[in-house]
Order: structure tokens, then sequence, then C-alpha cells
């Protein structure tokens, strides 16, 4: 594996995993009942993935281009990386959505 595969894999797996903790984090200020802090913390993790993305999307441009990538664990484990963190962040989205739906609804909101 050359050493730009290993910069792009890793890349994409800090970024990725810079994508979970910030999710999480939003989740955590979501439930602490702090929004604004719940929403930043989710455009933050939507920028991470963003980084990610668009280093996975390069190697596989790259490839369709007729310059192929050298399979390797380490890619693959970058590629499930961030396809499972992309799950992770969207249902993280979805949770806080239903939160903010229920806290609502209690609080006779019609938002």
């Amino acid at each position: 594996m050359s050493d730009k595969m290993v910069e792009v894999a890793m890349s994409i797996i800090i970024n990725a995993g810079d994508a979970r903790t910030c999710a999480a984090d939003a989740m955590q200020a979501e439930l602490r009942g702090d929004r604004a802090a719940a929403d930043a913390k989710l455009k933050e993790a939507d920028e991470a993935i963003k980084k990610a993305h668009n280093a996975q999307t390069d190697v596989i441009q790259d490839e369709c281009r007729g310059n192929p990538t050298e399979l390797s664990l380490l890619f693959m484990h970058a590629q499930d990386t961030v396809m499972t963190i992309i799950s992770e962040v969207s249902m993280i989205r979805l949770m806080i959505q239903m939160n903010r739906n229920l806290e609502d609804k209690i609080n006779g909101n019609r938002n």
C-alpha cells in the first residue's frame, strides 16, 4: 500500500471518528436540553463526515479514471468505518428529532 493511500485511509478513519464523537456530543447536549449545542455538534459531525466522504470519493473517482487502487485491509477498514458512522450520525439526528417532537408534545408546543 502506498504512503498516499495510507494517508487517505487514515484521513477517512480520523474524520469519521471525529464525526462519531461530535454526534455523540450532540446527543448528550440534546439530553441536557441544550438544543443549540446539539445543533452545533451535528453541524460539526456533518463537516467531518463530508471530509471523510470526500477522501473516499476521490479514491473512487481516481479508480474510475483508470488509476486502480491497491486493495488493503486498512482501506477496507476506512470504507467500513465511514459508512458505519454515516449511519450512526443519521440515527442520532433522527433520535434528536424524535426527542424534540416528544418534548414539544409534552410541553404543548405545536411546532
